[in-house]
This record gives structure tokens, C-alpha cells and sequence, in this order.
């Protein structure tokens, strides 16, 4: 009989180019955000990487050559993204995915850069989600570049929410800044006085007014409030001493101190006088809320550029290490491939690459979902409004239905015929877009900034002492310290976490997970190279275990999943992570397979780039699914307490005695018998019995079953390593080192 030889498969040409990630990415018919990519690039790979390259990261001072950049910024458009049409910018509605870009592009040369642009639209995030129309309509004009024609610099501002040492990074509700009546005449405006002090505050070295959160030290003012500060407000508005940073030093970070005086109208959303008392319509934790959500995710892209923007360095890296060497002669192995020789240079760069590609998706993922929120949650705010809904708790009273109807929806077969009506109603989709976005912010920043550090760290060791040079190209020593910097920017790791604890087991975001499993497994059965399959199974048994954990306690009776037990709420969002991260990578790249073939350029290899990006697939969901299953196995069983030898525990045990007996009608008993105890009551040297599984079958069969779906995740890894030992890149880097 004949044998049939494998099929050959074309293997990736090139890296990655723009028309791919612009359909990956979602955003190839948007020509608007192309062009702000474009410029923003120049700005990047211009501007930015020529300061880096000329020292300017050496210094904690505000220099000239910083502020050149900022006006940059504004001639390239990065500044105006933010803005609306007529408040000076050029894209209108949402614009989380437009800001995400931007940062993505400065990021992938200097994290500062971007830093020092993001911080911008950060001091102006509370104006812009929870302003008054007047205050909207007046910081957001003085922000924009000024138009052709006109004479004026634009505003800079900052955001001062972070208090002095102990409160510093500790939590959002920790306010030391305080705000009382200073003057209130009948029948005119209040004018508060504002004492605030802050930490880490970024762009202060330059900032024309500060958007700060403070709390009430005044019986005429309620509560906690955010309000807007000007240079020429007066008292005392200090820029204070640059901070010494190690990284980030493109942007301007201080430490201010502000005692001023300013009319009430400045309390970011206005406010209302009830029995004599200033009554803010929002208080700082609202406003953070709404901000947060939203800012955190283009810090989580940060770190994702940073792993791509790797790729290109260390294979150049790998395949000129022993150029000029006698043994490396042009045209011989050693001399083409260098340490790319070696297979586990290549599976290690595997693993970052795919870390990079898993933390884009899912930050742009992200960002989109709150694209598509962002005018349901106007929507609902003004029905809420109609209603007479007011406050938190209110508002989640009336959103019950809402939520109920949700729940109906997601569990809903296509052709139901109330699925339209149910998908039309606003509140349902907000119902259901909200949980979704309340895991996947936390999600991107915690997974993005934590996962893609120690990647990071991958990718410079990858290039051996050459990695922590300062003409190392592509800067990936400043990048690696920068995303330490990034991991507590917006909350630290530990926010991220405690936020997922309470999003994560709502009943909204749990049908919809479910559904994600339902959905990996049909992509699975034609897809099985993405690597969907191993995920589904991964996905089910973290919920199985959330399930699990719900109901379990330890051996004192103590509730297992509990907002004080963080070893086990943080854990399981910490799997959870990863698993949103590679279901993302996946759908992208379903996207390009789907979408690929109405561009020509992508077209020409389009094959080879979904192969290569499956096999990246692959490889990530079984990284995801390993970490989900360690952390969830642990977690299962690590809180039960261990069998000793006592009389009580040991009462099941077999004794030699009776092996003996059962030997002669059960012949190789004694082979498989655990824990057989001498006639004297001797035991194996261990700690105590084995323990049982009463109770975890099922999870040992989910688990055995992840196990079995891991099947030709290696050979995926393979296949990746080699088209990286042979895709082409460009004969030099396109910014100086």
C-alpha cells in the first residue's frame, strides 16, 4: 500500500502588518483611527524614540525637549483625540478604542510617552463622564489644540487623586484632601477652600489646572466630591518636588500641594444646596468609577505593545549573535540562525509572542465594549432620570427587571420570538454589555500589566547581557522596568483583583460565560487548531470550581469564597484572567480568517498568517488552561484538612493481616492496597493516610478531561517556533537606537 506524503503548508512570510492588525483590531473600516495610528506612529517613532535615544530619560526634570513633545501631541492629533467635533477634535462619539491606539503606538517606544499623553485625558475623564454641560463645554475647548488661526496654548491638565505616604496606592475611598466653606454670602455662590496634597500626581510639571479628589471638613458640605483647580486660583498651588522615578521619566510626576480658594461651581457635576448644605450631585467615588473603567484599559495595551514591539529585536538579536565570529561564515547555519540553532530560543520567544498577542486582544476587546456602552449607559442614565431614579442603590433596585429580562436573553434560542423584543430594549443591553465590561477592565489591566511584566522579563533575559544595555534595541530593558511602573497605575494588582471578586460571580456575567463556553466549543468542532477546545475545558472547570468554592468551607466551617478570604477570591480571578485573555486571542483571529480575504494585501498570505496565529492560539490556551487548572486544584482541594494516623482516620485502613487473607481470593490485592498497617499498628512513613476525593470526582474528571484536550497544543508550539525561525524582517529597526 502506497503511503500518502503530509501536505506542506506555507509558513508566515513577514511580520504582521497594518492590514492585519486594523481587521484584527476591528478597525479596518474606521479611516479616522487608521490616520490617528499613522500620526501617532511619527510622533512615536520620531519625537519620542529621539529623546530616548538622546539621554532624556536620565532625568527627573521637566525639560524642553519633554515639552516638545507634548506639542507634538497637538500637531499630530493625539491631543484632539479626546475631544469632540466642536470642542476642537476630529472623531466623534466614542473614543475608548481611538485613545487605546494611540497609547498602543507610543507605548510600543516609550511607556513615559504614553503615560505623559493618557494623563492628559485622564484629567479630563471626570469633566468628560460626569461634568456639568458647562464645565464639559469650557475644559474641553481650553484642552484642544488651538485651531488654525488661533493664538492661545492649550490647557494641560492632571488628575490628583492619590494621597501622601500612608494613604499612597492604599485605596481610592483614603482621602486626606479636605474641602470647606470659605465664603458664602446670601444670594451669591459659595466659594470652598480646597487643601489637598498629593503623590505620584502626573503631568504636575506642567498641569494649568488639577481635577482632585477631596472630603468634606465642613457641616455645610456633604461627603466627598471632585473639584476643578486653577493655576491662577487664589492661595497656594505648588507644583512640589519631582518624584525620582526609575521609569516613565518622559512623563512629569510630583508631588503637588494645594490650598485654594474657588467658587462652589467648580465641583465636577454640580451640585445642589439641601437645609443649608452643599450636597455634591456626584461624589469622588462615583466619579472614579466611571472613570477608572475606562482609563485602565489603554494602560493594560501598554504593556501588550511592549511585548509586541519585542518580537522584531530579539529575532534580530537571535540570528546576528555570531555574525563576524571565524565559525559563522555567510550562507551557513550558524551564520542564518544564530541562537535561533536552538529550539528553545524559539519556544521561549513563542511564549512571549503569544502573551502579546493574547493582551491586545483582550485589551481592544475591551475597548470596544466600552464603545458600545458608552451611549447605552447615557441612555439609561436619562430613562433613570425620567424615572426619578436617584443613587446607587435606587438604581440597582430599578434595574432588576432589567437584569431578569437579561438573563432570559442570554439563555434564549435563536429563534425565540421575544429575542428581538428583548434586544431592542436599551436597558437590557446595557444590563448585559455592563457585566461583561465589569470583568474584562479589571480583567485586562490585572492580566496585561502583571502577566505581561514577567514577560517582559522573558524577552530581555532572551537577549542575554545585550538586554540590559542602554543601545539594547527596542529599549526593552526601559520597557520591562516601565511595566512594573503600569502594574500600579489606576490601583494595583490587588484593586484589580478585589474589583473581579464581586463582578465576576454576577448572575449576568456567569450566563454569559457560560455562553462563551458553548461558543468555544462550536468554534472547536471546526476550528480544533485554535486551541478552543482546550479552553472550553478549562472554562468549565473554573466554573465548576467558582460553583464549588460558593458553597464550600474549611475544616473550622469557615466560608470559603468571602471577600476576607483574598487566597481564594484573588486566585480564582487570577484564572479567570487568563482564560479571557485567550478566548479574545482566539475570536480576533477568527476574525482575520473571516475577514482577511476582502483586503488584497492580507489576502496574498492569509493561510500562512491564520496558521501561524492559531498555532500562537494554541499554545496560550494551553498556558491559560495549565494556570487555571494548578490555581483551581488548589484551591479545591488545598483547604481540606490532611488524614493523620490517629485511630479515627485510620480506621479504613487495611491491616497486613487481612492482605494476607484477601490475597487468596483476590490475588494482587496487596499491589494496589494504599495504606496498609503493620498487626503492631506501624504505618508508611508519610504524613497520614491518603487523602480522598469524596465529593471532587467531578472535578477530577473535568480536569482529566482538560488534560486529554491538551493534545496537540506542543506540536502547535513547534510549528510556531519554526515560522518564527524563518519569517523575514525589515534589515534595520524603523526608530533609532
Amino acid at each position: 500500500m502506497s503511503a500518502t506524503a503530509p501536505t506542506a503548508t506555507k509558513s508566515m512570510l513577514t511580520l504582521p502588518g497594518d492590514a492585519v492588525r486594523q481587521i484584527l483590531w476591528r478597525f479596518a473600516d474606521r479611516f479616522d483611527l487608521q490616520m490617528l495610528v499613522q500620526s501617532t506612529r511619527g510622533v512615536a517613532r520620531g519625537t519620542v524614540a529621539r529623546l530616548v535615544a538622546a539621554g532624556e530619560r536620565n532625568t527627573h526634570e521637566w525639560t524642553p525637549g519633554k515639552n516638545d513633545m507634548l506639542k507634538a501631541f497637538d500637531q499630530a492629533g493625539v491631543t484632539a483625540a479626546f475631544m469632540e467635533p466642536e470642542e476642537g477634535g476630529f472623531i466623534a462619539g466614542p473614543k475608548n478604542l481611538a485613545l487605546s491606539l494611540a497609547a498602543f503606538e507610543l507605548a510600543w517606544v516609550d511607556g513615559g510617552a504614553a503615560t505623559a499623553s493618557l494623563a492628559g485625558f485622564l484629567a479630563l475623564a471626570p469633566i468628560h463622564e460626569r461634568g456639568t454641560p458647562e464645565q464639559k463645554q469650557h475644559y474641553m475647548s481650553l484642552s484642544a489644540p488651538a485651531a488654525p488661526g488661533e493664538d492661545r496654548e492649550p490647557w494641560r491638565g492632571a488628575f490628583a487623586l492619590t494621597e501622601p505616604i500612608p494613604y499612597v496606592g492604599v485605596d481610592t475611598g483614603m482621602l486626606s484632601g479636605k474641602v470647606r466653606v470659605a465664603e458664602w454670602k446670601d444670594g451669591e455662590e459659595p466659594i470652598i477652600e480646597v487643601d489637598k496634597r498629593g503623590r505620584f500626581i502626573t503631568n504636575m510639571g506642567f498641569a494649568n489646572f488639577v481635577t482632585a479628589a477631596v472630603g468634606s471638613d465642613d457641616e455645610r458640605i456633604k461627603g466627598t466630591c471632585m473639584v476643578i483647580l486653577e493655576i491662577g486660583d487664589p492661595g497656594t498651588f505648588d507644583r512640589g518636588t519631582p518624584t525620582k522615578k526609575l521609569v516613565h521619566q518622559l512623563s512629569s510626576t510630583c508631588d503637588p500641594v494645594f490650598n485654594l480658594k474657588v467658587p462652589a461651581s467648580r465641583i465636577i457635576g454640580g451640585y445642589t444646596v439641601k437645609d443649608g448644605v452643599i450636597v455634591p450631585n456626584c461624589n469622588h467615588g462615583d466619579v472614579i468609577e466611571a472613570v477608572f473603567r475606562r482609563t485602565r484599559v489603554p494602560v493594560g495595551i501598554m504593556s501588550a505593545a511592549k511585548l509586541l514591539s519585542a518580537i522584531e529585536p530579539v529575532i534580530r538579536y537571535h540570528r546576528q549573535r555570531f555574525r563576524g565570529a571565524e565559525g559563522a561564515k555567510p550562507g551557513s547555519l550558524r551564520y542564518e540562525q544564530g541562537i535561533q540553532q536552538r529550539e528553545d530560543a524559539l519556544h521561549r520567544l513563542v511564549d512571549v509572542w503569544a502573551a502579546g498577542e493574547a493582551a491586545s486582544s483582550l485589551g481592544f476587546e475591551t475597548a470596544r465594549l466600552f464603545d458600545a456602552l458608552d451611549p447605552l449607559e447615557k441612555q439609561k442614565f436619562e430613562i433613570m432620570k425620567e424615572r426619578g431614579v436617584n443613587g446607587g442603590r435606587a438604581e440597582m433596585k430599578a434595574l432588576k427587571e432589567s437584569a431578569e429580562k437579561a438573563l432570559e436573553l442570554l439563555a434564549m434560542k435563536e429563534d425565540d420570538p421575544r429575542r428581538a423584543e428583548l434586544e431592542a430594549d436599551p436597558l437590557v443591553q446595557f444590563v448585559i454589555l455592563d457585566a461583561e465590561a465589569n470583568v474584562l477592565c479589571p480583567a485586562t489591566k490585572l492580566w496585561n500589566t502583571g502577566h505581561g511584566a514577567n514577560m517582559l522579563r522573558e524577552a530581555v533575559s532572551l537577549m542575554g547581557g545585550y538586554g540590559i544595555t542602554e543601545d539594547c534595541p527596542g529599549y526593552l530593558a526601559n520597557k520591562w522596568m516601565d511595566a512594573q511602573l503600569e502594574a500600579t497605575y489606576e490601583g494595583p494588582e490587588a484593586v484589580q483583583r478585589r474589583q473581579m471578586t464581586v463582578t465576576m460571580t454576577n448572575e449576568v456575567f456567569l450566563a454569559i460565560f457560560r455562553n462563551w463556553i458553548r461558543e468555544m466549543r462550536s468554534i472547536a468542532s471546526s476550528k480544533p487548531g485554535t486551541g478552543a477546545c482546550t479552553l472550553a475545558s478549562a472554562m468549565t472547570l473554573w466554573l465548576w470550581s467558582l460553583n464549588h468554592l460558593q458553597n464550600a468551607t474549611d475544616p473550622t466551617g469557615g466560608k470559603l469564597y468571602h471577600g476576607q478570604r483574598q487566597g481564594v477570591t484573588f486566585a480564582l480571578a487570577d484564572a479567570l484572567s487568563w482564560l479571557v485573555a485567550s478566548r479574545s486571542q482566539i475570536l480576533d483571529v477568527l476574525a482575520l480568517e473571516k475577514n482577511g480575504p476582502n483586503d488584497p494585501v492580507v489576502a496574498e498570505d492569509l493561510e500562512a498568517t491564520v496558521l501561524f496565529l492559531s498555532d500562537l492560539c494554541y499554545s496560550q490556551a494551553a498556558l491559560a488552561a495549565g494556570e487555571a487548572s494548578r490555581i483551581c486544584a488548589e484551591l479545591v482541594f488545598g483547604y481540606n484538612r490532611h488524614p493523620s494516623w490517629d485511630e479515627e482516620e485510620h480506621r479504613n485502613c487495611f491491616l497486613a493481616s487481612e492482605i494476607d487473607e484477601l490475597e487468596e481470593t483476590m490475588p494482587g490485592i496487596g499491589a494496589i492496597a494504599l495504606d496498609v498497617l503493620g498487626n503492631d499498628g506501624s504505618h508508611p512513613l508519610k504524613a497520614g493516610p491518603c487523602a480522598g476525593c469524596a465529593g471532587s470526582e467531578e472535578f477530577l474528571r473535568l480536569q482529566n478531561k482538560l488534560t486529554m484536550c491538551l493534545t496537540g497544543s506542543r506540536l502547535a508550539k513547534d510549528r510556531a517556533a519554526e515560522t518564527i525561525g524563518k519569517v523575514m524582517i525589515p534589515e534595520a529597526l524603523d526608530y533609532p537606537a
